[in-house]
């Protein structure tokens, strides 16, 4: 047996599987959210916005189409813990590369089957988002967090997830059209695919890239990624944010979206426990049109807080009416909270990147750029 522990003492039991063995010795608080998708596993274990959490799938039984590389969102990934109800082997699956318990082995995932999900779900909507520690044995969590004070001041200390999750240094992927940087805080392979399509050359920087390096490469646009964490906590990309997005066209995706709001003089807050799913419902201020959203994260933007920044909030949440797009006001620069890409999740709002792409050309004409 196995264990989820909190700090008030509430314990989860379940089964061990994946890479116990090679984490054994170091127990750690992590993040404990959940994500209410009915499909898309393999999508979420690798989308770094799920850097440094442990996640709890909603939907009860996980595993049962196997794990097919090709549909990674990342080469890697950063998540700390994976808490489902019932694990399967992916046997069934006829162009499966191995399960997804192979996987967090490989990539030394801890995770915890035969785990009451629902329980555990009704306990983070009832006090919100908490640290969590997985553990062999209930004794062994419970004296952790009795020692959880030495181990908050360490946490404090911590690099940024973001920068556990970029990429190393830049690199560039051919196309035939105009040249787009990518700020990568974490970016999801899909959004690169859909960029792709769309015909962008694309160069992928790092973060902690300067805004005079990205610039010198001369590009027509620029997309700041998804990526996990706070975002009050990168004050050095909201200064390479703010020292840009008056020079390119912008389009923020999820916590580029946050940034973007920071770097104009808004504000973010943390929500109760996030939105993490693909059935969120958005309407559009102006047309009155809403759309189902595939979303993951936990920080948003305070609407009040972009009054005189020059942003006007184009796109909200229908569920409890936090910002969920907007757009500058003289300026070319777009943002979203959700993910436009889908993967996993609907993929309707996937017009966004036509629409950013336009803008990206106009603003080259208005340049006089061919």
């Amino acid at each position: 047996m196995a264990y989820l522990v909190f700090q008030d003492g509430t314990t989860f039991e379940g089964e061990a599987f994946g890479a116990w063995l090679k984490r054994s010795n170091s127990v750690t608080e992590q993040e404990v959210v959940f994500n209410t998708s009915m499909s898309g596993y393999q999508e979420m274990v690798t989308d770094l916005s799920y850097a440094g959490q442990i996640l709890v799938l909603t939907q009860p039984q996980i595993g049962n189409y196997g794990w097919h590389h090709e549909e990674n969102e990342a080469d890697k990934t950063r998540l700390q813990g994976l808490i489902l109800r019932e694990l399967s082997q992916g046997e069934g699956s006829l162009h499966g590369e191995g399960s997804l318990e192979d996987y967090c082995l490989q990539q030394g995932v801890q995770g915890l089957k035969g785990v009451d999900t629902r329980a555990l779900t009704r306990y983070l909507r009832q006090f919100g988002t908490l640290p969590g520690v997985l553990v062999e044995t209930r004794e062994a969590g419970l004296e952790f967090w009795t020692n959880y004070q030495g181990q908050n001041e360490a946490a404090g200390k911590r690099e940024h997830w973001v920068y556990r999750s970029t990429v190393k240094e830049a690199y560039e992927i051919p196309g035939s059209g105009p040249l787009l940087a990518v700020l990568d805080f974490g970016v999801k392979r899909n959004i690169i695919r859909h960029l792709q399509k769309r015909g962008f050359r694309i160069m992928v920087f790092p973060a902690r890239s300067t805004a005079e390096e990205i610039l010198s490469h001369h590009p027509r646009g620029l997309v700041l990624s998804n990526g996990p964490g706070d975002p009050e906590e990168l004050p050095e990309e909201v200064a390479t944010v703010r020292r840009l997005y008056d020079k390119l066209p912008v389009l923020g995706i999820c916590l580029g979206h946050q940034l973007l709001a920071l770097a104009a003089g808004g504000e973010t807050y943390k929500l109760p426990y996030g939105h993490r799913g693909g059935n969120h419902p958005v309407i559009d201020t102006r047309s009155g049109k809403a759309t189902m959203t595939s979303q993951n994260h936990g920080y948003a933007v305070q609407e009040a807080s972009l009054a005189g920044s020059g942003f006007e909030v184009t796109l909200l949440n229908l569920n409890d009416g936090t910002v969920e797009g907007m757009e500058h006001q003289s300026y070319p620069v777009l943002s979203v909270q959700f993910h436009p890409e889908g993967a996993p999740g609907p993929e309707e709002n996937a017009v966004i990147f036509d629409r950013f792409k336009e803008i990206v050309e106009k603003s080259s004409i208005r340049k006089g750029r061919k």
